[in-house]
């Protein structure tokens, strides 16, 4: 099945990133100054203000910190309503948001904040692999 939501379009900050989907690996933004992760890519480090970011291979684990079930939506994502969206607290120490998977969104009530997640990665096309979550056993 082709995959029918909105695709990314790489920048010049988010490169690395999207190469490392491509791979199955979870690359994130790291700054040498204050060796901290930070989510999203950017130039310049959220916590210290450095320009001086590299890029490391992350762990692809981490926890739910908070959920939302949605009801709504559009494009392909309209196809899977209801589903959940999450914000996860990486192993590495920032927060990303994703589509959760492996919940039962008509059952809000079975998703654990704190439940334990591990990265996936769904092909879009050639160029970019879209990272989703996915609940795993603790």
């Amino acid at each position: 099945m082709a995959y029918n939501k909105p695709i990314p379009t790489p920048s010049v900050h988010t490169q690395p990133f999207w190469d490392g989907t491509k791979e199955g690996k979870l690359m994130l933004p790291r700054c040498t100054s204050c060796s901290r992760v930070h989510w999203y890519p950017r130039l310049i480090c959220p916590h210290c203000h450095s320009m001086e970011i590299e890029w490391i291979e992350g762990s692809g684990e981490g926890r739910v910190y908070t959920y939302a079930v949605q009801h709504r939506a559009f494009g392909g994502w309209a196809e899977e309503v209801p589903f959940v969206t999450a914000f996860i607290d990486l192993n590495e120490g920032d927060r990303m948001l994703t589509v959760l998977r492996g919940v039962d969104a008509s059952d809000p009530e079975s998703i654990k904040v704190g439940a334990k997640v591990r990265v996936e990665f769904e092909e879009a096309n050639d160029d970019i692999h879209i990272p989703f979550w996915r609940v795993v056993e603790d």
